[in-house]
């Protein structure tokens, strides 16, 4: 068995999991045209009916957001060098035709099939990954740019909220914190089926619990980092 992810590494991602799921269901619930919720207007009233109305709704969301900066904040102090570095190291090293390549090979793999492929003469090789194969790293990307731009217009929103002169920051905020959660609407499902339901990434989804992936299917998924491991 090889170490993949340390137990900071883990909370974190557990952590935030927990926060998102949260933040972006109670987030439409909280859209200020119910019509504009991608569930339908039933959303709203059955949350709001949950916490008692929109404003203590809005309050949770508050909180929650808030626990969710302090997590991601205490994760970057204190594994900043070690861990947070080396992530965003890892998944800005685009390869733009091997990532590209790996894109779509797999989409076709896991929609049509290899023998699918093999028959309308495609290759269904996947190009040799790091780390982090290129769909992770997309998702990663869009993930930390997304919540960068969820936390800043959210503190603008909940701290200049009340001061005058701050209606223009507000509407931007708003609409910049609608699109980057929109994104994540998009990419969190995504990343849920590649990592839990996708053929053959059960050795991946265990090791968000225990760290540790088998040494074949690192050698088979991950050769790139695989070698590197190994010198």
């Amino acid at each position: 068995m090889i170490r993949r992810h340390s137990i900071w590494g883990i909370f974190l991602h557990w952590g935030n999991a927990i926060c998102w799921l949260f933040l972006l269901f109670s987030g439409f619930a909280l859209l200020a045209n119910p019509e504009m919720s991608p569930v339908g207007e039933w959303w709203t009233s059955a949350w709001s009916g949950i916490f008692g109305g929109l404003y203590p709704l809005l309050s949770a969301h508050v909180v929650i957001g808030l626990i969710w900066i302090a997590l991601c904040l205490v994760f970057v102090i204190f594994r900043g060098r070690q861990e947070a570095l080396p992530f965003m190291k890892e998944i800005t090293s685009i390869h733009p035709a091997s990532d590209m390549t790996w894109c779509i090979r797999k989409g076709l793999r896991l929609t049509v099939g290899e023998k699918a492929m093999r028959r309308m003469g495609m290759d269904p090789t996947l190009p040799p990954q790091g780390f982090y194969n290129a769909g992770q790293k997309f998702a990663a990307i869009a993930a930390v740019f997304c919540s960068l731009g969820l936390i800043v217009t959210g503190c603008i929103m909940v701290f200049a909220g009340t001061q005058a002169g701050t209606e223009d920051l507000l509407r931007w905020s708003m609409l910049i914190h609608f699109c980057c959660a929109g994104i994540m609407a998009i990419v969190l499902p995504i990343h849920i089926y590649m990592a839990a339901l996708a053929p053959g990434e059960g050795p991946a989804l265990r090791s968000m619990f225990t760290g540790f992936i088998p040494e074949d299917f690192a050698r088979r998924h991950n050769p790139l980092w695989f070698r590197k491991l190994k010198g």
